[in-house]
């Protein structure tokens, strides 16, 4: 397992983070939870990513106790803040003082740390002031509860704002956490160059869009039984985007680069936001362990710059490559 940089930082991490989105606490049963991280940590991942509103705190419980035997300073553990918790109260969303404070004590006492390596911005909020929310997170890092802060979905102007006022209370950002495959490359045009003249990196998440790259969902034919297309719990929702069978025919052309390769199409898709020297790490989550340490097998792939062009002519313009697309809620959720 190789590991890069986060920003600007002295922090190395994985470059395949687990991550527990839609799986820990909801998807799968604990125990087979629990055997994924085992599995993660035996492939080498010392870097691992969660927040408080994934299965409203479960996802923070389950991963804080499969991580319980393993030596604390040898894991780099993120967390995130945003999204409703609790019982979803006027003061159980956003990025208000209120809500940041008591939402990084919810999620130590969750996952029963003393602190997280990365806390980050689940989004941006719009109803709260930035030097609110960022004078607050200056004082979390000042505590001794998190070492680092970062954001998630951010466009380039909230980035470089954000960035000015965290350098103007003593920290820096160090990373953006989007969405970003091979299919959904809206952070391309503004925020990899914004990022990259603020000292920070991508923590990529969905780098196989939704598993569409895994090359099991096929044109014409129905969602294989078990698949995030057949989820009723929230997976159902978050690949609809890409159940198409002009863009599922075009996935298809990647298995012969793929095989070229000697990988699997689920392999290539996270080897290929990897070629990008802006992501610092690639979100991976697993319903089975095996899963893991097939994921991992993409860590130090180099893909030639003649299959890389080749990728991009296979998927033509099936990509969606709008930097409109980072946005974040204009009002808070309830």
């Amino acid at each position: 397992m190789d590991y890069r940089f986060l920003g600007a930082s002295g922090l190395k991490i994985t470059e395949i983070t687990y991550g527990n989105w839609l799986t820990h606490g909801s998807q799968v049963e604990n125990d087979v939870a629990a055997a994924c991280v085992r599995a993660a940590l035996d492939a080498g991942i010392t870097t691992f990513d969660t927040a408080d509103a994934y299965a409203n705190g479960a996802a923070e419980e389950v991963l804080g106790a499969a991580l319980k035997s393993q030596r604390r300073e040898s894991l780099e553990v993120f967390t995130k803040v945003y999204w409703p918790v609790g019982p979803k109260g006027p003061n159980d969303t956003g990025l208000s003082r209120k809500h940041i404070m008591e939402g990084i004590n919810g999620s130590l006492r969750r996952l029963d740390m003393d602190y997280v390596d990365l806390y980050q911005a689940h989004r941006y909020d719009h109803e709260t002031p930035l030097e609110e929310t960022i004078q607050a997170f200056a004082d979390v890092v000042r505590a001794g509860k998190a070492l680092y802060i970062g954001v998630s979905e951010w466009s380039a102007a909230q980035l470089r704002e954000g960035q000015r006022l965290a350098r103007q209370a003593g920290f820096s950002l160090v990373s953006n956490q989007p969405q970003y495959s091979a299919l959904w490359r809206v952070i391309e045009a503004e925020v990899v160059p914004a990022s990259r003249e603020l000292g920070m990196s991508q923590v990529v998440w969905s780098p196989m869009a939704q598993g569409v790259l895994s090359g099991k969902y096929l044109p014409g034919q129905p969602a294989p039984a078990g698949s995030r297309a057949t989820d009723e719990k929230g997976g159902q929702n978050t690949i609809s985007r890409f159940m198409d069978d002009v863009l599922l025919e075009r996935v298809q052309k990647l298995r012969p680069i793929a095989d070229e390769l000697a990988l699997k199409m689920s392999q290539l898709a996270i080897a290929w936001v990897l070629q990008n020297p802006n992501v610092a790490t690639a979100l991976v989550g697993a319903s089975r362990p095996e899963q893991v340490a097939e994921n991992v097998k993409a860590s130090g792939v180099v893909i030639p710059p003649e299959l890389m062009a080749a990728i991009d002519d296979a998927l033509g313009d099936s990509v969606e490559r709008d930097p409109a697309m980072t946005v974040s809620p204009e009002k808070r959720p309830a």
